[in-house]
């Protein structure tokens, strides 16, 4: 069955979210369901009478921010050596900080089954940290497993943390953090309410605060602005990030794609040596997977030849995270990014549609001019276009 967010509900019946809210939980929508803390409704349910002119129950009390802010997105925000990720999490005491890092590891090393069963539990917590943090990694495990009705409710859940109007900075700030970094990452539009990175950076523990301006640096790059981006990232590592390694990794993964839209593949390639140095030691490489289509072929010029196995393996991760990113993201943007070329494909379309020459991207990615005319007539069969020019339509902004 196909469900309607509350706010979906509300919109297409011209009420309220709070009163839809009401109306689950009086039982007068039916087929409701409940998902964590959030209620699902019928796609095809009907607007109940209106109830406004009945006697309404008192409302509970709002849930109260809980002071473990600091435990948001706990493993990201753990300095540990690489290769001891999972000893830093068997140290952690029993309890919703040790089960959101155990889903933060699976995750990031590439398993968002697991991810998302172990934050299930969660989803509903009074701890605002690991509520926010469970909704955060359920989102992004459920696009990768290709069930968009379970991300778009984390996803939901997310930017209803920016409606709760805290008052408490460090509540105000994770709520922030989350709604940012779902949104940037899958470049959609910022959410209302939103406040400047300046107006919660400063609220954030420093390992969050490493991601937080790796998402800032991400959005300038969607913007076409390199090098400040490239500024803020080399900022940051040169600063102390790396001792933080998940943020370590997308802050270098980050340099890569300003580099690389710079033409400095040297730089690009420095960076991504760095990050693939922290993060194979410990299996960490999602981020990579996620990362393909904007590296600039990075992956096929240097992983590739060096780590064929692992390069096969962040290749399936592309495939299957990339499939549930453009439902969400075309979806919500209108844009039509390319869903039927392989990763090859992509990145030597990628590098066309940015005014690389074929010469060019033959010596980039360490292929045979033959090979990129080839696979360029492919792709531009595949998506039914006649010039170079008109492949930036279908290609990651």
């Amino acid at each position: 069955m196909e469900y309607m967010t509350v706010r979906e509900a509300a919109k297409k019946w011209d009420i309220s979210e709070r009163l839809v809210q009401k109306l689950c939980a009086q039982g007068r929508i039916q087929g409701v369901k409940k998902f964590g803390i959030s209620w699902g409704v019928p796609a095809d349910a009907q607007k109940p009478g209106d109830p406004r002119k009945e006697k309404e129950p008192a409302e509970p009390p709002p849930r109260q921010p809980s002071s473990s802010c600091l435990e948001l997105m706990p493993l990201m925000n753990t300095p540990f050596v690489p290769g001891h990720c999972m000893e830093c999490i068997e140290a952690m005491e029993d309890g919703s900080k040790k089960g959101i890092a155990l889903a933060e590891y699976h995750y990031f090393s590439a398993h968002p089954e697991e991810a998302a069963k172990e934050v299930e539990p969660y989803l509903a917590s009074p701890d605002m940290g690991a509520r926010l943090s469970a909704c955060l990694i359920y989102a992004y495990a459920n696009l990768s497993l290709g069930d968009i009705q379970r991300a778009r409710f984390g996803l939901d859940e997310l930017k209803s943390a920016l409606d709760s109007r805290e008052h408490v900075p460090e509540a105000a700030a994770a709520s922030a953090f989350v709604a940012a970094s779902s949104a940037v990452l899958l470049h959609l539009p910022l959410p209302d309410g939103l406040p400047g990175i300046q107006g919660f950076l400063l609220s954030l523990p420093p390992g969050l605060r490493a991601f937080a301006l790796y998402v800032q640096a991400h959005y300038l790059y969607l913007k076409g602005v390199y090098g400040p981006s490239a500024g803020i990232v080399e900022g940051v590592l040169a600063m102390g990030a790396t001792q933080y390694p998940i943020p370590a990794i997308y802050l270098h993964l980050m340099a890569v794609m300003d580099y690389i839209s710079l033409r400095q593949t040297e730089r690009a390639k420095a960076h991504l040596l760095a990050a693939w140095e922290i993060a194979r030691p410990d299996d960490l490489i999602e981020g990579f997977g996620e990362h393909h289509g904007l590296l600039g072929g990075m992956l096929e010029a240097v992983i590739k030849p060096n780590w064929p196995q692992d390069f096969k393996r962040i290749i399936d991760i592309t495939y299957r995270f990339s499939a549930g990113w453009r439902r969400v993201h075309n979806a919500e943007t209108g844009h039509n990014v390319a869903d039927n070329l392989t990763t090859t494909e992509f990145a030597v379309s990628m590098l066309a549609a940015r005014g690389w020459s074929n010469p060019e991207i033959a010596e980039h990615l360490h292929i045979s001019l033959s090979a990129v005319k080839r696979h360029l007539s492919n792709a531009m069969m595949k998506l039914d276009v006649s010039q170079r020019r008109d492949l930036q339509k279908f290609m990651l902004r």
